[in-house]
């Protein structure tokens, strides 16, 4: 079983020839509207990849709601431990224009109340839990604490990165930043090394943990306090990058709840968030199981 303790959102996204100056209106040509938030697209993930999966977090008490949770629930994903709260739906206004520039400006909304009560409702018990820095961090470190009272092995994709939360990461099991987010908790932690290599070993020494470092096109490179190896991205003609980061993390979770080694897990997770950037939006784009080459 895996758990996501994470953000829920709805993006509301509007496409125009140019974004608007301040005080300027502008005609859009295009709106869409899509579920998003990092903990759902991660939970989606990982029930696409035929993993046991049920979310806990909060959608508003609003039209919106139902919407943001369409995909998990079609998924099949466990949604009793998502509760309404009585403010609005996370959501993210997104204007794009045609070279590509955006403007984004998200409200957390409901995900701002996940709280330890949400903690004791998931009532860890083993598996693996999913954890982001879309809701407080203080639930954040909650759930690392009940993760490691009772035996459940806690990975944390420390996106978006804040600098506050450098002290969570010797808390998880597994760590997983992108090259940003890892060199920025890199120079936080004041970790040692002249290269990025170097410093993912002395976390991983430190701190007896996993960390996992994606580089896009790339691939990753994975330290634990045994070794360090790297896994290639397959290759593919992008279409849309967004998602990937969290296909990736939702198919690793799924792949070691399943009993793959790190390696393993690691290799068929790169290829999930690979095969994500031939489609446009997040949680539409997130491959299936059967899709992946075998």
């Amino acid at each position: 079983m895996i758990t996501v303790i994470g953000s829920i959102n709805l993006d509301l996204i509007a496409k125009t020839a140019q974004l608007p100056k301040p005080g300027e209106t502008v005609s859009g040509s295009d709106f869409q509207s899509a579920p998003g938030g990092k903990g759902a697209n991660q939970a989606l993930a990982a029930a696409r990849a035929d993993a046991k999966v049920r979310m806990v977090g909060a959608i508003g008490n609003d039209a919106f709601g139902g919407q943001a949770v369409a995909l998990l629930d079609a998924g099949g994903i466990d949604l009793a431990p998502v509760r309404k709260a009585d403010v609005a739906t996370g959501i993210a206004l997104i204007t794009v224009e045609a070279s590509g520039e955006n403007v984004i400006v998200v409200v957390p909304g409901a995900n701002g109340t996940v709280s330890q009560s949400d903690v004791d409702v998931a009532s860890l018990s083993g598996g693996h839990l999913l954890l982001q820095h879309e809701i407080p961090l203080a639930t954040v470190k909650a759930a690392l604490d009940a993760a490691r009272a009772s035996g459940t092995t806690s990975i944390l994709n420390i996106a978006p990165w804040r600098d506050e939360a450098a002290e969570l990461l010797s808390l998880a099991d597994i760590v997983i930043a992108n090259e940003t987010e890892f060199d920025l908790a890199a120079d936080r932690l004041k970790l040692r090394g002249s290269d990025r290599d170097e410093r993912m070993a002395d976390f991983a020494a430190r701190t007896d943990r996993t960390v996992i470092v994606t580089l896009g096109a790339e691939g990753l490179r994975v330290a634990t306090p045994q070794e360090q190896f790297a896994v290639a991205a397959h290759p593919v003609k992008p279409v849309d990058t967004t998602g990937a980061g969290d296909t990736f993390c939702g198919y690793l979770a799924a792949g070691l709840d399943m009993g793959l080694e790190l390696k393993d897990a690691c290799r068929r997770a790169a290829t999930a968030a690979s095969f994500a950037c031939l489609k446009p939006g997040a949680q539409p784009a997130i491959p299936f199981s059967a899709e992946l080459p075998v």
